[in-house]
């Protein structure tokens, strides 16, 4: 009798229960991922990431990025994006990524609403099922805010920060500070300010450093990619502190602090100095976070103004323009040799935002008819003559696009009694063509501020003190007392060859002066 033996278990002639269970499986699968790759994937493309979502920007931020979930058709997504109010604007691709570069900063105080619907994948046209997943998101630009120099009441003498996007109102120094000059820092979250204790130090004009917070603090984009590699600063989330917080950033024990300038990035204060008990030591010192203030290896001079880069300086020294390094532990220059010197000219008033040029002054001496010039000096060595007066040139800015300089001028009146008649004018940077904006009242105190928007200017009008030893709440440049002053407001619109017109301005329910807007 002969007796057959089953095989072994697991041998390679026979499947079990589970072996067949995942032969089947097997087989499904593949049977699935082949009817995909013949028919395509059929999920929806969609908006994976937008830099500006819910953010608050700035000036400054000119180009917000929307990354997709795949590869788009470009046309598709540009003729269907809507963004409410519009922002005209310029579009590039890299890949999956889309940015759109604004041609002016957004106008500050709006919202925004951001819209894509319609948009279609970039292989798969053929069929509806594949349009892009509709998308909507908003963010909104800073408030429309400036500060001041209160000039009645319980402000006069203080900081005062007006919100005009709130219609709020905060008074941000005490009264016990007479305050002399000051900066907003590029956040607009804290001022910069020089100023006495005039309770404690009453009989002491010698000005101490603070900062104060204004309570506000704008909720940052996601960097670039370009900041991102180029190691810019990128603005933080942190939360803002409350208005009216004052910290001292440098006091006067052995110098005394004279002007003061803050870089553009908020990271350097440059401060001329001069020593108490021997006046011949005076020159710059440079102030940088959690350090204490050094002194700049260089010649003493006069005005001077910080670039863009926050590293380098514009001063006048000797006859000229001294360009100095504020890091020269960085730079390749001699210890206490400027980077490069501008013998033409004795005053730089501005630097453009991307620091490719600045607006500088050039005195004429000549004894019959001596003359200023405004010239525009670029880093390519380039000079443009902008405009020539018998008068004064106070102050220039540059419009947040480097295509317009707005400048405080005055000319020499006719007469035996000398008197400058102020003017508000403006020069297009690429055609040259100089427009005449207001005649502005007759005294050398007024101050103006360009929104960073660029759709407004503020400017003061002073009122003297009728008599010299009268106090008041600040002193003007031919030394007497300003009794009290008023702030008006000058709206810019350009016409078709982007020259600003001419309009009537408008006055503000404030009493102050010396405006300056926040970043």
């Amino acid at each position: 009798m002969v007796r057959r033996i089953a095989p072994p278990t697991g041998s390679s002639g026979w499947l079990q229960p589970l072996d067949r269970v995942a032969w089947l499986m097997m087989a499904v699968l593949l049977v699935l991922t082949g009817l995909l790759l013949a028919g395509g994937d059929h999920a929806s493309p969609r908006v994976r990431d937008f830099s500006w979502d819910g953010r608050q920007v700035g000036a400054e931020d000119r180009a917000f990025l929307m990354t997709f979930s795949r590869p788009m058709d470009r046309q598709s997504v540009e003729q269907n994006l809507r963004i409410e109010p519009p922002l005209s604007g310029k579009i590039s691709w890299a890949g999956r990524r889309m940015a759109y570069t604004l041609d002016t900063p957004a106008p500050y105080g709006t919202e925004y609403q951001v819209r894509l619907q319609g948009a279609r994948d970039r292989f798969n046209q053929s069929t509806d099922t594949n349009l892009l997943q509709p998308f909507e998101s908003s963010f909104k630009t800073r408030d429309r805010a400036f500060v001041y120099l209160g000039a009645e009441g319980d402000e006069a003498g203080r900081l005062v920060l007006q919100n005009l996007t709130r219609d709020e109102k905060t008074i941000l120094t005490p009264a016990d500070l007479g305050i002399f000059d000051y900066e907003p820092y590029p956040e607009g979250d804290r001022i910069l300010f020089s100023a006495v204790d005039r309770k404690h130090r009453a009989d002491d004009i010698s000005p101490f450093l603070y900062t104060v917070t204004t309570g506000l603090l704008p909720e940052a984009p996601a960097p670039t990619i370009s900041q991102i590699k180029a190691g810019e600063r990128v603005r933080s989330d942190r939360a803002p502190q409350p208005a009216g917080i004052v910290q001292l950033v440098l006091g006067d024990n052995e110098y005394q602090n004279l002007k003061f300038d803050l870089s553009p990035d908020g990271q350097r204060i440059a401060v001329q100095r001069v020593n108490r008990q021997n006046p011949a030591e005076f020159g710059l010192w440079v102030i940088e976070p959690g350090e204490p203030a050094k002194p700049v290896p260089t010649e003493p001079g006069g005005d001077f103004v910080i670039a863009p880069d926050g590293k380098t300086l514009a001063m006048a020294q000797g006859e000229g323009m001294a360009i100095l390094s504020l890091t020269p532990e960085e730079d390749a220059a001699e210890e206490g040799k400027p980077l490069d010197f501008l013998p033409k000219y004795g005053l730089a008033l501005s630097f453009s935002k991307d620091g490719a040029a600045a607006a500088m002054v050039r005195f004429n001496r000549d004894p019959q008819n001596p003359t200023r010039s405004l010239f525009l000096v670029t880093n390519q060595g380039q000079e443009k003559e902008l405009l020539t007066t018998d008068g004064s040139i106070f102050t220039a800015q540059f419009d947040p696009t480097n295509s317009l300089l707005y400048c405080l001028v005055s000319t020499r009146l006719p007469g035996d009694i000398y008197v400058e008649q102020p003017y508000l004018v403006a020069v297009n940077l690429k055609s040259g063509i100089r427009t005449d904006l207001l005649k502005l009242p007759i005294q050398r105190d007024i101050q103006i501020a360009l929104a960073p928007d660029g759709l407004g200017l503020l400017f003061d009008q002073v009122v003297s003190a009728s008599d010299n030893t009268e106090e008041g709440i600040a002193q003007g440049s031919d030394g007497r007392a300003i009794a009290t002053s008023r702030l008006w407001f000058l709206p810019l619109q350009l016409d078709d060859e982007g020259n600003p017109q001419k309009v009537a301005p408008q006055p503000l329910a404030v009493a102050g002066l010396r405006p300056r807007w926040l970043p």
